[in-house]
């Protein structure tokens, strides 16, 4: 019988890593910065919460039971587009050195960026980027 397994919320252990580890960082460019995993209600140009992470999980394809490689997409928001840039490099840094119990490890392979851009609905720069993350399996109880 083959084993009843999960895997975890990549998204959300991402959001973690993040909220955990940019408010150590001494870069001016992470300074103040909001990490969640949905844009806020509020957001607009005139109340833009900057800087700001968002974390998705974009795509994720299981290898069971062994693990689970989820692409994790960061877009950042910021004042201009070089510090959304510095602060997607760190955010994917960040995430590239991680090793916890839902995220096991993550690579840049087939990623993308960092990228820079321009929001289309509120006019503010950003950046984005993708790392894997390779989800570990929690055994369940059949």
């Amino acid at each position: 019988m083959r084993p009843l397994v999960v895997f975890g919320d990549a998204q959300a252990a991402a959001a973690g890593v993040l909220r955990t580890r940019l408010p150590d960082r001494p870069e001016p460019y992470a300074a103040g910065v909001t990490v969640a995993g949905r844009l806020p209600a509020d957001r607009s140009p005139e109340t833009p919460h900057l800087p700001f992470v968002l974390v998705a999980v974009d795509d994720d394809r299981p290898t069971y039971p062994v693990s689970s490689l989820a692409v994790l997409r960061l877009t950042i928001w910021h004042h201009d587009t070089d510090a959304a840039y510095d602060l997607a490099q760190m955010c994917r840094g960040l995430l590239l050195v991680h090793t916890g119990p839902v995220i096991r490890s993550c690579r840049v392979a087939g990623g993308v960026g960092p990228l820079r851009g321009v929001d289309p609905d509120t006019g503010i720069d950003l950046a984005t980027t993708t790392v894997e993350a390779y989800v570990r399996p929690t055994p369940l109880e059949t």
